[in-house]
């Protein structure tokens, strides 16, 4: 599957626009990563835990997008935007949203 944030595919010309797709994944962060990045953050260190939750939220937010394009025949998606948004009390979860057209190109 070809996947890209422009509205074209280099080299290849979109026969169908088959539709907007999208792709989420929430995910919440616990109580000892939240301790442990506080800490990080305080002695001014990157919050390793952090960066692997947003990666896995994102990895599976993308796995969705790419399912929803197989599923209406599409081979690639343009226009591809990545939101990240914290969200629950005191912003306890992280959603990463993606969005795209699926299209077929040849």
């Amino acid at each position: 599957m070809l996947m890209t944030t422009t509205n074209t595919l280099e080299g290849k010309e979109i026969n169908k626009y088959l539709g907007v797709v999208t792709g989420e994944a929430i995910l919440g962060a616990n109580i000892f990563k939240d301790f442990f990045a506080g800490i990080r953050d305080i002695v001014g260190g990157r919050s390793g835990a952090y960066e692997q939750a947003l990666q896995d939220a994102r990895r599976m937010a993308f796995a969705e997008l790419e399912e929803k394009a197989r599923r209406v025949g599409a081979n690639a998606i343009v226009g591809i935007d990545i939101d990240y948004e914290t969200i629950g009390a005191n912003g306890s979860m992280l959603m990463v949203s993606v969005t795209g057209t699926a299209v077929s190109a040849s």
